[in-house]
């Protein structure tokens, strides 16, 4: 007698292999949900990613706004407050470091830097060098991050300077790479040189200067220079051999060797524009530097009167 099974077996195989191909169409046209996922870490990844968009539209990277001053108080009142408006209008994660100079040196702008650069460089992704008395009227500056450094008061767009290497005012370089020409000369007591000489140290490194491109103003509307050169000059006084020393790279000093102490750090609000206060007293060897200390023929004059009576 035939078994019933014969007959029985093919049709359900049949069935059987109708109704997987049936679930496996309707499977695959169903949306494949990730939030669901269970797998080790998935979920913390999945989270940071949802927080990185959740930036309230700003920049993934900080910016150190790094501002060298002393004696400024009248542009500073402008400088905050304005600065303030411009980068809120770009959406810009900043923070405004005022790097006060307070021991009785001659100004060093460049030692200035370095010091703010080792103070924020844990926390802050890119620094803009940045002067006082120099504001952008153009809303196409922009201050973000630069993959190579990026003057943005550039030679055909500065009130003042015109030059094909000049590099100060405003400059923007990120933090790996000014630790990797080793910051800024500290050479540089008195006003001036010392951004030529970090254009050279940028040279050496490969490390092309890009500039604006399109700005339709030029050197007459895109920045204001609130410099009263008759109100506050400047010093550039130049004593001992420091004409000669700093004319030449400087391959000795830079941001491993700045010497300085903070003596405090002030949070502060100009008009509704928050800042932070950075008192620096920087250090002279007098033996490398003695210019940082010039002292005119008429006072010497004068000591030496008083030591003799």
């Amino acid at each position: 007698m035939e078994s019933p099974w014969k007959s029985i077996r093919p049709k359900y195989f049949l069935i059987g292999i109708l109704i997987t191909f049936i679930i496996t169409c309707l499977i695959s046209t169903l949306p494949f949900n990730t939030e669901g996922c269970k797998c080790p870490g998935y979920s913390e990844r999945l989270q940071d990613s949802k927080n990185v968009r959740k930036l309230s539209g700003k920049s993934l990277h900080r910016l150190a706004v790094l501002v060298p001053f002393r004696d400024r108080f009248e542009e500073l009142l402008t400088f905050a407050p304005y600065m303030k408006r411009f980068l809120d209008k770009q959406n810009i994660d900043y923070r405004i470091f005022i790097l006060h100079q307070v021991d009785r040196f001659r100004f060093n702008r460049a030692s200035l830097v370095n010091v703010g650069f080792l103070h924020v460089k844990n926390e802050f992704d890119y620094i803009a060098m940045h002067d006082v008395d120099l504001l952008p009227l153009n809303d196409n500056l922009s201050y973000d991050y630069p993959d190579t450094p990026f003057h943005l008061s550039a030679p055909d767009l500065h009130p003042r300077y015109h030059y094909s290497t000049f590099i100060g005012g405003i400059l923007l370089i990120n933090r790996d790479q000014f630790i990797q020409v080793n910051g800024m000369s500290n050479k540089y007591w008195g006003w001036g040189l010392e951004d030529d000489e970090f254009y050279v140290r940028l040279k050496e490194a490969s490390l092309m200067v890009r500039r604006p491109q399109n700005i339709s103003t030029g050197t007459q509307s895109s920045f204001r220079h609130i410099h009263d050169k008759n109100h506050r000059k400047r010093d550039t006084t130049k004593c001992f051999n420091q004409r000669e020393v700093t004319r030449r790279r400087d391959r000795e000093t830079g941001l491993d060797n700045v010497p300085y102490n903070i003596l405090e750090v002030i949070n502060a609000t100009i008009s509704d524009s928050p800042i932070t206060i950075i008192n620096i007293e920087l250090l002279c060897n007098k033996t490398l530097t003695p210019w940082c200390e010039c002292i005119k023929t008429n006072e010497i004059k004068d000591k030496k009167i008083i030591a003799e009576n």
